[in-house]
């Protein structure tokens, strides 16, 4: 999208034609100008004198002085690792290289991590196993449109990002199917051919019992599964428990539907299988991706044009926010951080010893759960992130906070996290500075700036300069994003994510490059495992697993399910959009969607105020009343704050191997709120630290 600003006019936003979006936009991107010009942007640093006392103006030297001097002094009294930090799948490339740069030379720290662990983690650690590689998707989106079906697990595309809609709409013109697996009736489940309506936590069966099925019903591609896999044997093994008849109990999706969605799938000549975070956001989610792998594979619909796997990446640069180490066990290029030889290459790179280098860290859950304690993060700074609302156990983060010895947050509005801290530092919004950003295609483009930021503000790269000068590096943290991006070329070269035949001219001139690009010679990668998988021997990996029930399930006390997710007209946190005039007038307070057969039970009417509640706190929501979800489930979005934050209520059981929490399925119990009385009190916590305004 490019900015226009007509003689005397205000800012608007033109849709561009780019192969992605092909000159798509939703209704955040083209109201997103105005969040340029809000009165309450912030301008100048803020800081705390004392504990508890107003957020006060600051000079830039006062506040990174203060910034550079609580991190040294916390590091002198607990250890490297006590300063923790914390970032984002919205940063560019360039700011997530330079945040894991300056985590692990300016602070030497292995306490960094960043929100996208709470997004595609499961999905990365599940193709890594599988495939050897994790690019979101291997092939581009275009191909979804040329392809035979589509099998799309958890995903609510029509409202999560509408402009990719229009390749759906083209595959049903094709003659292609959609098989959509949801527990509510989305918008997409309405468009597909076959939606199979689970209950929430029972994908990882349901796709046991379609493989089951697959191979009973003679649509494994044996030809495939000999020349271009390993271990299928175990993954058949594993699945010949699953009887259709014990996965319709399980899942509640029935056998004829099951059969008919093998069907579609198994008798098209191509086929994609794509998961969101429905699958994911499960303490099994690598489990069930991998096996939603294991049908792909088994069907022959992988390393086949218009063909594969792939994860519908849910933040703004969530796939290259992930490629350059802002992951707590990653290193630039999509290095393992406990590899020799990439600890070696990346310390050359960065001018130091590779014993200098720290080993890996904490998830991000994980870090969050330890702040304030013994051997835990006692002070943080947190750039591109609201954890405040978007981590689990959103009260229990809160505590945490608030035994920190310090918080910084770099951010353009004083979020909730930010209201909380001890400085806040201004930054930069994405069209007042260049830099470039990886789609979920694997598709690096470029993001230039378009408007000056006002006059005291600075960006994060600025921010990261400044502190790194005061933390004694005089070298090594440029605030230039084109020579910042020279210097990842040379980090990711040879890795995984190899960025080093990318250029922004070529960006400019290609409509982006598709990593891996080792050379300037070489014409990038749209599509991934053609020839051979990214494993030792180039052979795709099956892997036998269970389902098995959630951390979490409905019980006499709290009987029913609750699922999390987005919506149409807001983003992450809320807090950019619930700034935008247009959009918080259309969707004002936060909502909990349930099945009319429920109202009835617990006498709800549309629009009753309700109180939920789960064995970690209260919320409370406006009722949305429709037949569009299961009558055993509750639906919240996850945008609001203050007593409107869902994650008050969500789980942060972790993954074992992603460290992903699971947001997906909890249980819950609801009743109305007779009065303004009964309603829940904003987390005290908040107010510990003083007033904010």
């Amino acid at each position: 999208m490019e900015l226009v600003q007509p003689p005397g006019g205000a800012l608007s936003v033109a849709a561009r034609d780019f192969p992605t979006n092909r000159g798509g936009m939703c209704r955040k991107g083209w109201s997103a100008a105005s969040l340029l010009q809000r009165s309450d942007r912030l301008t100048k640093p803020l800081l705390r004198d004392r504990r508890g006392g107003p957020l006060r103006p600051a000079t830039w030297d006062e506040a990174l002085d203060r910034v550079a001097d609580e991190l040294r002094s916390c590091q002198d009294r607990h250890g490297l690792d006590a300063v923790g930090v914390f970032g984002g799948g919205g940063l560019t490339n360039e700011k997530a290289y330079m945040l894991g740069k300056f985590a692990r030379v300016g602070l030497r720290t292995s306490s960094i991590d960043y929100n996208g662990r709470f997004c595609m983690s499961s999905a990365a650690t599940a193709a890594q196993r599988a495939f050897g590689l994790d690019r979101g998707m291997p092939f581009p989106l275009e191909d979804i449109a040329a392809t035979d079906a589509i099998l799309l697990v958890g995903s609510n595309l029509a409202e999560t990002m509408p402009p990719a809609v229009s390749y759906l709409d083209d595959q049903r013109l094709n003659g292609g199917r959609l098989v959509v697996v949801d527990p509510r009736a989305t918008v997409t489940a309405r468009r597909a051919t076959l939606h199979l309506q689970n209950m929430p936590g029972t994908d990882l069966a349901l796709a046991n019992g379609l493989l089951h099925i697959a191979i009973k019903d003679g649509f494994v591609d044996e030809a495939f599964v000999q020349q271009r896999t390993r271990d299928f044997h175990l993954a058949e093994q594993r699945v010949g428990a699953y009887w259709p008849d014990r996965v319709e109990r399980i899942t509640g999706v029935s056998v004829h539907d099951m059969r008919r969605a093998v069907a579609l799938l198994g008798e098209a000549a191509t086929a994609v299988i794509l998961t969101g975070r429905g699958p994911e956001q499960q303490s099994k989610g690598t489990d069930t991706v991998l096996a939603f792998i294991n049908l792909t594979l088994a069907l022959g619909h992988a390393g086949r044009p218009l063909c594969g796997y792939g994860c519908l990446t849910g933040q703004g640069n969530g796939q290259g926010g992930r490629e350059h180490g802002q992951k707590a066990d990653q290193l630039p290029g999509y290095r393992r951080i406990d590899d020799p030889a990439a600890r070696a290459h990346i310390a050359g790179v960065w001018n130091i010893d590779p014993l200098d280098l720290p080993g890996p860290g904490r998830s991000a859950w994980e870090m969050l759960d330890a702040m304030g304690r013994d051997g835990g993060v006692r002070a943080l700074l947190v750039m591109g992130s609201n954890p405040l609302v978007s981590a689990p156990d959103a009260s229990h983060v809160e505590e945490r906070v608030h035994e920190l010895d310090f918080l910084a947050v770099c951010d353009f509005f004083l979020s909730d996290t930010a209201q909380r801290a001890d400085v806040v530092l201004p930054t930069t919004q994405w069209a007042e500075e260049d830099g470039t950003m990886t789609n979920f295609e694997g598709r690096v483009v470029l993001r230039r700036a378009a408007v000056p930021p006002p006059p005291e503000v600075r960006s994060d790269l600025a921010v990261l300069a400044g502190l790194a000068l005061r933390l004694g590096c005089r070298d090594g943290f440029p605030t230039r994003p084109r020579v910042v991006f020279e210097e990842l070329r040379r980090a990711s070269a040879g890795g995984r994510a190899d960025y080093a035949g990318i250029t922004w001219e070529r960006i400019a001139a290609e409509d982006g490059v598709f990593w891996p690009c080792p050379d300037e010679g070489h014409p990038g990668t749209p599509r991934l495992f053609l020839d051979a998988f990214g494993t030792a021997d180039g052979r795709a990996r099956f892997h036998p697993v269970s389902h098995r029930a959630a951390a979490e399930e409905p019980d006499e006390q709290f009987p029913l399910y609750l699922t999390t997710g987005r919506t149409l007209l807001h983003y992450q946190s809320g807090t950019q959009t619930m700034r935008v005039d247009e959009l918080r007038a259309s969707e004002p307070d936060a909502f909990v969607e349930l099945h009319p057969v429920l109202a009835r039970q617990f006498a709800i009417e549309d629009a009753d105020l309700l109180r939920l509640r789960t064995r970690r706190g209260t919320a409370c929501a406006r009722a949305r009343l429709t037949p569009d979800i299961r009558p055993d489930t509750l639906f919240m979005p996850f945008h609001w704050g203050d007593s409107g934050r869902a994650n008050l209520l969500t789980n942060p059981a972790l993954d074992p191997d992603s460290k992903m929490p699971e947001f997906k399925v909890c249980a819950v119990r609801i009743d109305r709120v007779e009065s303004a009385d009964d309603q829940p009190a904003p987390a005290q916590a908040s107010q510990r630290r003083g007033d904010h305004r």
